[in-house]
């Protein structure tokens, strides 16, 4: 899987790793080159006493040196850009198709997992890529090339390099194959943190309003000692790596000394001859050496490649229609025909047999208990989620036939919770209308009530809006987020519960200001409190997933125990009537 996942987004590279992989051959090769010469310096310079072969063939060696300093540097340089290249285009893929997942397919892996599998997946990934342009590559061209050049100088040491190489390869194996759990465990422990710091911080003011701070303290202490534990695991067999390779590599230079010496004293091998031996396995060492550093990453960067394979190849149940509908004939109507949903593995849908038609200058509002349903209702229409029976239909066409971006383009949706991104207010009305002007963003705040907190604030439209909105209170965010939907000026309206930030008052004067905007469009209200949709021209009473009542405030005053029960608890027998 890593190596796919490697070969499928290096394939636009190709010219670079060819670059690299020749760089690093060339400076292998000299580097390997190197020995002969000191041996040959050692053997006709140095024991003949001849100082001008020695310049001479100290100057070669100068020479190949910075050869094979030129080589390795420009094949880093290009190692690098390759890798950082790489990591951008992983991480643009992994961001496109997290983009097109539905709530579903968000909700199963959960938001602290996809950032995790974003960010520092990725980042795993794209290290093993920069070091395999620098080590990997080499690391074989030196082995091969070490252990033929050993043979050449001297094949009767030629025993040691049959047993040194085996020896640390089996012990790095042994010691690879008890790593790969633990850094599994690791990135598992990694998105556990996320998630618990991704709660606290977000949910601060609720911790110290209910004085929960020792509790979320020791939740966040377990969770970061499980990880310190599996990183202490992972480290200790990692600790013994390097130190185990040293051992095989110091034994197998006293093994070339102590037998090639014996060798030397008896005529069979000059001494040039040795050094250049002990060069070599110093040289079969290394690379083992670099290849053990590879092993130390390709572990935990296979856990990696996984956890990112498993977004990818994650198709959204969103699925975009084969042969989109570009245009329709109708112009803002809205229909349920027996809609069903179901979440995977319930038992029972949601939503079930939901019917109705919303036409433009009609208000169709939705209430019932928390848990009714109404906001998935809500859902289907943008495509949140798709029915799993019957159909939604916009402008006369199933929304699972109709081109996403039409699609889109007809709606307006408040969602329950106002998100507000970072930026300026300006920004965020612009998500509504890219090409809004001034005067509409003060229109658009002034028809949500919002006019009078912005023009407070001594940057206007240009005032900092923090990630989330949390600089502003909620009733300021849900008001910012109905201005962003009412620049649009789309056909159909969607507030899901989207006045429930607002006092009573407020909410009035907002529904006041919006019914001229929205005479020509059809809108849909969620809502929990019975004043926001008195007025509604259609209502519909959910409970369990099931319309159980439809009608006018006053028809379902008088036919409908359901509404009768949520009115009861609102409002006094005056305000109802």
């Amino acid at each position: 899987m890593l190596v796919g996942l490697i070969a499928e987004h290096l394939r636009p590279y190709r010219k670079q790793l060819a670059i690299i992989v020749g760089l690093q051959f060339v400076g292998t090769m000299v580097m390997l080159y190197l020995p002969i010469l000191n041996a040959d310096i050692i053997d006709k310079g140095i024991v003949s006493g001849d100082t001008g072969y020695i310049l001479r063939h100290g100057g070669l060696m100068l020479a190949v040196s910075l050869l094979q300093v030129v080589c390795s540097v420009v094949a880093v340089w290009f190692s690098a850009r390759t890798a950082m290249a790489f990591g951008r285009d992983l991480r643009a893929v992994i961001f496109h198709r997290v983009g097109g997942f539905s709530a579903r397919e968000v909700n199963q892996f959960g938001a602290p997992s996809l950032i995790t599998r974003e960010t520092n997946d990725v980042q795993q990934v794209q290290m093993l890529v920069l070091m395999g342009g620098t080590l990997m590559v080499s690391a074989p061209i030196m082995m091969v090339g070490g252990v033929v050049m050993a043979v050449h100088v001297n094949a009767g040491l030629s025993w040691l390099v049959l047993l040194v190489v085996p020896t640390l390869g089996l012990a790095i194996g042994f010691i690879v194959t008890r790593m790969v759990p633990s850094f599994a465990k690791m990135q598992e422990r990694i998105d556990e943190v996320n998630r618990l710091l991704r709660e606290q911080i977000t949910g601060v003011r609720v911790v110290r309003a209910f004085v929960r701070e020792p509790h979320e303290t020791a939740r966040f202490a377990e969770a970061n000692a499980d990880l310190t534990q599996v990183s202490i695991t992972a480290g200790r067999w990692l600790a013994g790596m390097f130190p185990t390779v040293m051992l095989v590599a110091n034994l197998a230079s006293v093994g070339v000394l102590w037998f090639g010496g014996h060798r030397v004293e008896s005529g069979a091998m000059e001494v040039g001859e040795l050094t250049a031996y002990l060069s070599y396995l110093m040289q079969i060492v290394m690379s083992v050496m670099m290849a053990t550093f590879m092993m130390m990453m390709i572990p935990r960067s296979t856990v990696c490649a996984e956890r990112i394979t498993e977004v990818l190849d994650t198709d959204s149940s969103v699925v975009p229609p084969a042969h989109p509908v570009t245009e329709v004939t109708e112009r803002g109507t809205l229909r349920f025909e027996d809609v069903e949903f179901s979440y995977p593995g319930a038992t029972t849908p949601v939503v079930r047999g939901v019917s109705f038609e919303a036409s433009p200058g009609l208000t169709v509002a939705v209430i019932g208990s928390t848990g009714a349903g109404k906001s998935t209702m809500l859902n289907l229409v943008p495509r949140l989620f798709d029915a799993t029976g019957g159909r939604v239909l916009v402008d006369g066409v199933d929304v699972r036939e109709l081109d996403p971006d039409l699609l889109w383009s007809r709606l307006g949706l408040v969602p329950q919770r106002g998100f507000l991104f970072t930026g300026s207010i300006a920004d965020n009305l612009r998500y509504g209308k890219p090409d809004a002007t001034e005067a509409e963003m003060w229109a658009a705040l002034e028809i949500a009530q919002a006019r009078e907190f912005v023009e407070a604030r001594p940057e206007g439209l240009d005032a900092p809006i923090a990630q989330g909105g949390t600089n502003v209170s909620g009733g300021q965010r849900q008001r910012l987020a109905i201005a962003r939907a009412v620049i649009r000026r789309p056909e159909i309206y969607l507030f899901d519960d989207a006045f429930s930030a607002l006092d009573l008052a407020t909410d009035a004067r907002l529904r006041a200001a919006l019914k001229p905007v929205t005479a020509d469009a059809t809108v849909v209200i969620v809502a929990q409190r019975v004043s926001t949709i008195r007025d509604a021209d259609l209502i519909l009473v959910v409970e369990d997933g099931e319309v159980v009542g439809r009608g006018t405030h006053h028809e379902l005053l008088e036919s409908n125990q359901t509404y009768q029960e949520i009115v009861a608890s609102q409002l006094s027998a005056q305000e109802a009537a």
